[in-house]
């Protein structure tokens, strides 16, 4: 199965424990080996390959270390690559927090005008 984004988070974890069983079988582990290599129970490594929830991420690291599978964790989240415009505000700093949508000065230093005339509904001329 190919992972998109429209599967469910149940479908991603049943596809990647699954993933995570053919790598071990391709390396010939049985899950009792793998997980005394990974440092953790056995039962972490059987949740893991039926895909239940609640499994801690670091042993899914461990486990991909074992099988020799960390440095294709790049191709899950790869490293950001900075606009050109970013950079050249940032000066080569690192960007550290998220930016929020501000108003611009003048609508904050310049108030609305009071109301002329006498308020009526839209509807009414």
């Amino acid at each position: 199965m190919k992972i998109t984004n429209q599967a469910t988070d149940e479908t991603l974890l049943t596809e990647l424990g699954g993933r995570l069983a053919e790598a071990r079988l391709d390396k010939n582990f049985t899950q009792a080996q793998l997980a005394t290599e990974a440092g953790v129970s056995k039962r972490t490594v059987e949740r893991l390959e039926s895909g239940q929830a609640g499994t801690q991420l670091a042993a899914f690291i461990r486990v991909c270390r074992v099988l020799g599978l960390v440095e294709r964790l790049e191709t899950l989240i790869p490293e950001s690559a900075p606009s050109p415009m970013t950079q050249l505000k940032l000066g080569g700093r690192k960007r550290r927090r998220a930016s929020t949508a501000s108003a611009s000065p003048s609508a904050v230093n310049d108030p609305a005008p009071p109301p002329t005339g006498a308020w009526t509904w839209g509807d009414k001329s």
